[in-house]
């Protein structure tokens, strides 16, 4: 059964049991109907813990239910019905109580959370704002300035912040059912609070709302459902509570079925699947004590960092004593970095640090069950690691090269055990960015395959498995990306407008910005060593300024000058007499032709990898460019927002 009544004394419990995370499905929300017409029938309850079995509460909406007509009881129903209840009922929370389940609580007199508990209305990352008075019932919980944040964000509450928020009634200590009922029973020998419709709220004057639109609309980055979000707040402070209800859900009816909420779904689902891949779901990975980084700059540490967060203990292998010296201190730079930013103590920052063995002896990874290469991009430098990799490693040790453009098979080559060796690319910061491209080998086991997706899980990172061609899935598309927005400044574009258009399509920054600040230097010296090899590289507009000296911001200047100790570009005369002669000036383009072309030039250069085999589905291309090159979440990614979505 999906919903169970039991009695404890004059307290009944209602316990949800829809694995795996009780999500609200049609079944759920009857049987919840059905419990508080049973309840309030039962002349001797007077309470009613509503609570949950299995990890978590009610986590949120059933998304096999996402893009269907709703069914019968509708959510809103629901909660004015339990919230009308005869009988007071009592919200125990563990686990997450997300989205529809936190609303459910709301609807709930009382709402009590275990320690580890999490509560939050994320809608708005799929495109829409809370439908079961999520906008209009929080604000007469917490106040209007704690609602704005709660609901516009997305982001949850831990149970103790909730609690000081005024969105729990009290963190339970120990057993969460029996504390529950306690707090039931000590509750009926008090007036009952007013029901959460009826409390009043308190309206913030216009100066609040003009400042909270500005701050949205900021963070939003052109996605719409925070900004309806924050309306739907407004209605719910300016406004009857019935007057508030109407119009969060025609708000949320309205979002339920535009692109931007399809688009989120798209994402949402891919997401969702990325970790598991189905050929892999019965594949035993290896599993995973103890890791190992070899090269301790940049790339290395932040690995490092991110294996340690997860809770592996790590050696860091470097060529010499200053080396391991400088790699603890990039690590040590991450971690102090962590702590001013408030993610970390100080004790678990040394504690990370602690669990750090640096060391220039190969023979110390003679017993961990993976090994990553971050060593400079360059083969030889690479190829030598693996030998020695070979020669102390366990024979059934993962050994991962992390390489852009290098291709994993000559880094390989002649390694003993083939079968266990394995691409996994990570993009910098390592510890921060959530993209993994898990690149395999022909001879790569399945094995070693599965270990590199459950690598991912530990790291809480979206792999995207991708095959071997120059630049993998996401540099590939970036190079054509670069490219065709340098077209565009031959046509005559300029350069800050095209900049400009990324950004008012939702990018961060736009490709220009984003050269200066990574340094064109980089595919400057990729482009050189083709050269070198006998490859036809054109030459290209980033090579005039890279041989001008013009190498980004780290030298001052690369497409945009900036002044000493500014990151602000600023459009160059300079820039403009050295590209001169490649420049033909053309026709205009407004900042959306600009984007929609550079948008069908990324997604061109995706058809293309699908057509080769190199990844098997548009959403992988989308992941790899949202999560690993700032497109707009909220677009879909490049394949989605240009229709391609097979």
């Amino acid at each position: 059964m999906t919903v169970t009544i039991a009695r404890q004394g004059e307290i009944a419990t209602v316990t949800v049991d829809n694995p795996p995370v009780n999500a609200l499905s049609a079944a759920l929300r009857q049987g919840l109907w059905d419990a508080v017409e049973t309840l309030d029938a039962d002349g001797s309850v007077a309470a009613v813990v509503l609570v949950c079995a299995g990890r978590t509460f009610i986590a949120g909406a059933d998304v096999t239910e996402f893009g269907k007509p709703p069914v019968p009881p509708h959510l809103p129903d629901l909660v004015d019905r339990i919230e009308a209840a005869a009988k007071p009922w009592v919200a125990a929370i563990h686990g997450s109580a997300l989205g529809g389940g936190l609303e459910v609580a709301m609807g709930c007199r009382f709402r009590v959370a275990a320690q580890g508990a999490s509560l939050g209305l994320p809608e708005v990352s799929l495109g829409i704002v809370p439908g079961a008075s999520g906008t209009v019932r929080t604000p007469r919980l917490v106040g209007v300035p704690a609602a704005v944040e709660l609901v516009t964000s997305g982001r949850p509450l831990r149970a103790a912040q909730a609690a000081e928020a005024g969105l729990v009634d009290a963190v339970i200590q120990g057993d969460l059912l029996e504390g529950a009922v306690a707090f039931a029973r000590h509750a009926l020998t008090r007036p009952l609070p007013q029901p959460t419709s009826a409390r009043p709220v308190a309206a913030p004057d216009p100066a609040f709302w003009a400042e909270q639109e500005k701050a949205v609309a900021k963070a939003a980055k052109g996605a719409a459902a925070p900004l309806r979000a924050l309306a739907c707040l407004r209605k719910a402070a300016e406004a009857s509570f019935a007057e508030a209800m109407a119009f969060e859900r025609e708000t949320f009816l309205e979002l339920r079925s535009s692109e931007q909420a399809a688009a989120l779904r798209h994402v949402f689902f891919a997401e969702r699947a990325a970790p598991r891949p189905a050929a892999l779901r019965h594949v035993e990975p290896l599993p995973l004590r103890r890791a190992a980084v070899v090269g301790g700059g940049t790339m290395g540490a932040g690995i490092a960092a991110a294996l340690r967060d997860a809770g592996l203990p790590v050696v860091l292998v470097e060529r010499d004593d200053e080396a391991v010296a400088r790699g603890t201190a990039n690590l040590r730079g991450i971690f102090d970095g962590a702590v001013r930013r408030g993610k970390l103590t100080q004790a678990q920052a040394a504690d990370r640090l602690a669990g750090v063995t640096g060391t220039t002896d190969y023979a110390q990874l003679a017993d961990v069950d993976l090994v990553i290469e971050a060593v400079f991009e360059e083969i030889g430098v690479k190829r030598a690691v693996f030998d020695r990799l070979a020669q102390v490693c366990r024979p059934d040790a993962v050994l991962a090269t992390n390489t852009s453009y290098l291709d994993p098979r000559a880094i390989a080559g002649g390694l003993p055990g083939p079968e266990r060796f394995i691409g996994l690319h990570f993009f910098s910061p390592a510890n921060v960015m959530k993209l993994l491209e898990i690149v395999p080998v022909p001879e790569t086991s399945e094995r070693t395959l599965a270990t590199g997706f459950a690598l991912a899980r530990l790291l809480k990172k979206i792999p995207v498995r991708a095959g071997i061609c120059e630049g993998f899935i996401g540099n590939r598309i970036l190079k054509r990306y670069r490219a065709a927005a340098e077209a565009l400044v031959r046509q005559g574009v300029a350069i800050a407008e095209i900049d400009a258009a990324m950004r008012g399509h939702g990018f961060a920054m736009g490709p220009f910005e984003a050269q200066d600040l990574g340094g064109l230097d980089i595919a400057f010296l990729q482009r050189e060593g083709a050269r070198a090899a006998g490859q036809a590289v054109p030459e290209t507009l980033g090579d005039i300024l890279v041989r001008a000296g013009r190498k980004g911001q780290k030298t001052g200047g690369g497409w945009y000058d900036y002044a000493p100790g500014e990151r602000r570009p600023q459009p160059s005369a300079l820039v403009a007499a050295l590209l001169a002669g490649a420049i033909t000036p053309g026709a205009a383009m407004d900042r959306e032709a600009i984007a929609a072309h550079l948008v069908a030039e990324m997604a061109a250069e995706g058809q293309a990898i699908l057509d080769e085999g190199v990844t098997q589905t548009p959403a992988d291309i989308d992941l790899v460019e949202i999560h690993g090159y700032g497109f707009p979440r909220w677009r879909g990614g490049p394949m989605f927002a240009t229709g391609i979505r097979g």
